[in-house]
């Protein structure tokens, strides 16, 4: 191989590495996503009422997984705004782990109302919404996000709405 083919290959593979590294370098530190300020829909579903039982108070749906590691980044924060707002919200956790969950997660959405919900969002892990009972509206979803004080600003003023 002559001189100049090999410094043009050994050129090219070490612009290929930096390119690599800077790829991954910049997948690795993207921030997750904090918020999904259009809920996903089921095209054509319109949003219904919800069970009986989650009626007067917010519902808290939480999309999880075991394995998902966005669900533990926002394990602590769902753990804090469940002793926070105990009787003042409803918290319903709809796992999707595997098979056997999302079986129990079906049916379990199917009692409270919330099965289009689930259908248009089992794949969405990490995911939290914030949903009115009364309308089945989502009033904000959120996404690996671990700021309470995001959950907070969307809870009091459901909560003072609800309490009219």
């Amino acid at each position: 191989m002559n001189r100049s083919l090999k410094s043009f290959l050994f050129l090219s593979l070490g612009v290929s590495s930096v390119i690599a590294a800077f790829g991954l370098t910049t997948l690795v530190n993207a921030k997750p996503e904090l918020s999904i300020s259009q809920p996903v829909q089921i095209a054509g579903a319109m949003a219904k009422p919800l069970a009986q039982q989650l009626q007067g108070k917010p519902v808290v749906v939480d999309i999880y997984a075991s394995w998902c590691p966005g669900c533990k980044n926002i394990a602590p924060t769902l753990s804090s705004l469940k002793q926070k707002y105990q009787g003042k919200a409803h918290f319903v956790v709809l796992d999707v782990t595997d098979r056997g969950t999302t079986q129990m997660a079906e049916a379990k959405a199917k009692q409270l109302g919330l099965s289009e919900f689930l259908m248009a969002n089992k794949t969405q892990t990490s995911m939290v919404a914030i949903i009115d009972p009364a309308t089945g509206k989502v009033l904000k979803q959120f996404r690996n996000n671990p700021n309470q004080g995001d959950y907070v600003a969307v809870l009091d003023p459901a909560i003072a709405q609800m309490k009219k």
